[in-house]
């Protein structure tokens, strides 16, 4: 989808390129529907290099990965304008000039200027802001006093800068207090911020005699660059805790015939394909289907004006990758088996971590698993992946000692994995969601009834 979105972008700017025998702009391409942002993760052309149609011009980091950008047809890219590592370009920003062979390429400066003219039109429009009203001043004298003196910001007084000022400062630690505002009223503006220098140490003209004081000393660190994806997870995952009412409910569930049966099944399986392995993922996958199937009310959506309840599990898998967390999905897992949804989980989770999901392979679900029992954690709480209602915590599998009276010492070991729900109590109430986690208990404590 994005390959093909992309194709249509560029074609259209060819088709310009061809009836006019002219160079024309080529703008940051839209991936997927809720794409605003997106950066440069390198050009595989360069300036000047002519490239054939299918070629991979560049690729493009999005929210949730990162995207190569096909050629429909034959050019020349004449000059690029976002480099490789550049972040957050709005959709439809200008990004290079693109023509075709027999273009005269010296205009290309030219169509670049004007993105770039453009672009500061814009920055200009964000940084002014409508005047306030002016108070009438009782007297001339006092209108006088009030522009000859201007006292610093006393604390707790309000600042008024403009939203970029106010993001460099934060940036760079310049307090805004201490810079003095060049726009109406007194407003701090970009150039304000670039301009400030902090004020040197106060010398006096005799010799002091005071010890210095020493200053603290930060530990030594390293600052890492947020990526587009660690952006959005962080703004989602937090408007999804503050905006949510999250609800959690815990179940101990007894893994035996599952670790069992699995045992089996791999045995069999490795005879034919020793590739061929299942996890304890997919059968808690297709444990998750089956309960939603039997309390839909679960597999469910908050919409604002409406609760979407789905007819399909299109589950959501959590994804660890080396920029961030992803939940690429499996469609419809109810009507798989498992072979089939343990091999589309490990060509998810591949794609995944190097970063080659298409948009419609991580975007929609309808329930979101999320296992660390693999990394030993017996228990833990997850966010929900809104609109999405509900999320499921799988702890690690552990021996535990249970109470048994037919045993003749009292108690045995049993394989328990601890599991827990968080639900939206918007959609699933208490009760419903303790529904589900029954139904998806028993699925797992009986596996035989996957078969049925």
């Amino acid at each position: 989808m994005a390959s093909v979105l992309a194709r249509s972008v560029i074609a259209r700017r060819f088709h310009v390129s061809a009836s006019r025998h002219a160079l024309s702009k080529f703008a940051m391409p839209a991936m997927s529907p809720t794409m605003t942002e997106g950066g440069i993760a390198s050009w595989k052309k360069k300036e000047g290099e002519m490239f054939a149609a299918g070629d991979v011009l560049l690729e493009i980091e999005t929210d949730k990965a990162t995207i190569d950008v096909e050629a429909q047809d034959d050019g020349v890219l004449a000059k690029i304008l976002a480099n490789d590592g550049a972040k957050n370009i709005p959709v439809g920003s200008t990004i290079a000039i693109v023509g075709e062979e027999g273009d005269d390429l010296s205009g290309a400066d030219k169509l670049a200027s004007e993105a770039a003219s453009e672009k500061s039109k814009e920055s200009t429009k964000e940084e002014k802001a409508p005047e306030a009203p002016k108070s009438h001043p009782t007297t001339k004298a006092s209108e006088s006093s009030k522009q000859e003196t201007k006292p610093d910001l006393p604390k707790g007084d309000r600042i008024f800068a403009s939203p970029i000022a106010k993001k460099i400062a934060l940036e760079r630690g310049i307090p805004l207090s201490k810079v003095k505002g060049s726009g109406p009223e007194g407003r701090i503006l970009r150039e304000d911020v670039e301009k400030y220098q902090a004020p040197a140490a106060a010398t006096s003209g005799t010799p002091s005699t005071a010890v210095p004081q020493p200053s603290a000393s930060l530990p030594e660190y390293t600052d890492i660059p947020i990526s587009n994806m660690r952006r959005t997870i962080g703004s989602r995952l937090t408007q999804s805790k503050q905006e949510l009412p999250h609800y959690y409910l815990t179940l101990d569930i007894n893994m035996d015939k599952v670790l069992k049966l699995r045992e089996v099944f791999n045995k069999t399986m490795g005879e034919k394909d020793k590739s061929a392995k299942l996890s304890v993922n997919d059968f808690v996958l297709k444990a998750v289907a089956c309960a939603l199937a039997d309390v839909p009310e679960a597999n469910s959506a908050w919409l604002g004006e409406v609760i979407r309840q789905y007819k399909k599990a299109d589950i959501s898998v959590a994804v660890a990758t080396p920029t961030g967390l992803i939940t690429p999905i499996i469609k419809d897992v109810g009507a798989k088996g498992l072979a089939t949804i343990s091999s589309e989980g490990k060509t998810l989770a591949k794609k995944a971590r190097d970063g080659k999901l298409q948009p419609q392979e991580y975007q929609g679900g309808t329930f979101t698993v999320s296992n660390l029992g693999m990394f030993g954690i017996s228990h833990f709480t997850a966010i929900i992946n809104p609109p999405q209602s509900c999320i499921l915590a799988v702890g690690a599998t552990q021996p535990t000692l249970v109470p048994a009276p037919e045993e003749e010492r009292g108690f045995k070991v049993t394989q328990i994995m601890k599991v827990t729900l968080s639900a939206d109590h918007r959609t699933v109430d208490g009760a419903v969601g303790a529904r589900w986690l029954a139904a998806f208990k028993g699925y797992l404590e009986n596996p035989l009834t996957f078969m049925l």
